[in-house]
Formats: C-alpha cells, structure tokens, sequence
C-alpha cells in the first residue's frame, strides 16, 4: 500500500515510518523539513516536503492511508484541531485514502467512575504549561465522533508514550489500559505495530481504538 505520515519525524511518525518500510510498503514522510527527515529517517526516504496547513487534495489522494501524527507546541496546540479539520473536509464523502490519527491518552476514561484521564493530568504539577495538548486531542477526538462519512480511525497510547521497541499490542476502546504490573505505558514501537496491523487488516471504522504494551 502507499502510505503518507504526516509528521514522520515526530515520535510516533518515526516509528511508523520505520515500521511501514520493514513491512514493504511505499511509505512517503510527509514534513516541513526534508532534510531532517532524511537525517531521521534515511538518504533512501520518499519525502513530500511541505507543511500540513498547506496540503492539497491532490497531495494525498493517491495514497491509500494517511497518517496524521502531526503534534504541535503547547502554544499552537489548537492546531491538531484544525489539521484533522482540514483532511476530513478534503475527503467527506469518500472512502479513500484511509485517514489514521494519532491520538493523546488525555480522551481515554479511567477510574471506577469512569472519568476522563486529562482531568488526572490536570492535577499534575506544572500542566499548565502542556495541558493545552491533551485538551485539543480531547476536542479532536471529540470533532472526529461527528464525521460519519469518512474513512476515519483513531488512535490513543496509554498513559506513558515513549520511544522502544513493541513490547507487545494489547488493545482496548475508551478505557485507559494497564499491564498485569499496574503501568500504563505505550512504546512508541508498539504503538508502530499496532497502527500497520489496523492498515493491513482493518477491525475499526469511524472509531477510537487504544494501544498498551503487553508487558
């Protein structure tokens, strides 16, 4: 499959990216830098240098995915909301390409009372200098319910996302995930395996999924 990751550079674009290649795709990193992504990524990489805001339909439509791992700055962070604007009302009404967006762990539910996890985040000191983020995924996750006449899916990590290797997809909905040892905890390689499996055998459409490691 031809495959687009906006943010290839990024933490979970890298991953995907790398993840996308071994597995013999045509994968081509989508980033305002080219030659950064080709120190990340590799001199072979496929690279469409441009930035998010001022891609065209005609940039993605032969692509058979595209992979919004777009992150942003505290200060911008609006901006998740209006890229995922952006490529839904580019492909409303139509079923390819596959639109794939990375998402924050802040949407997930947790607890007996089933609360939504950013407002744990919220209480952690310093937030207010990041909470930005997790808010505008939030609101992201929110936008994307609406859309019911796009190939979406979305994707959440657990409560730790960081770079390693897959340590083994567990997968879940709404609720925040944790391994038999009491962590939440997402690895930027697992959370690569998981999101190729949903590319080559698709279990969620118009949905949230989220990914944990096994252990």
């Amino acid at each position: 499959m031809k495959i687009g990751i906006i943010g290839a550079t990024g933490k979970a674009g890298q991953s995907i990216y790398g993840e996308a290649i071994k597995r013999g795709h045509k994968v081509v990193a989508i980033v305002r830098n080219k030659k950064k992504a080709i120190e990340i990524l590799g001199s072979n990489s496929d690279v469409l240098e441009v930035d998010a805001f001022q891609l065209s339909k005609r940039d993605l439509e032969d692509f058979d995915v595209v992979v919004d791992a777009f992150a942003s700055s505290p200060d911008k962070a609006y901006q998740h909301v209006d890229l995922t604007a952006k490529l839904i009302a580019m492909f409303r009404a139509t079923d390819s390409p596959r639109l794939i967006f990375i998402l924050g762990a802040g949407s997930l539910r947790t607890g007996e009372d089933k609360h939504l996890f950013v407002e744990d985040l919220r209480e952690i000191p310093g937030s207010e200098k990041w909470i930005s983020v997790p808010k505008n995924q939030l609101k992201e996750l929110n936008f994307l319910k609406e859309v019911d006449n796009v190939n979406w899916v979305g994707v959440s990590p657990s409560a730790t996302f960081e770079p390693g290797p897959n340590k083994g997809v567990v997968l879940g909905k709404d609720e925040l995930l944790f391994s038999a040892n009491g962590e939440s905890h997402t690895t930027t390689g697992t959370m690569a395996v998981a999101v190729l499996d949903e590319i080559e055998s698709p279990k969620y459409r118009r949905e949230r999924f989220t990914v944990g490691d096994a252990g």
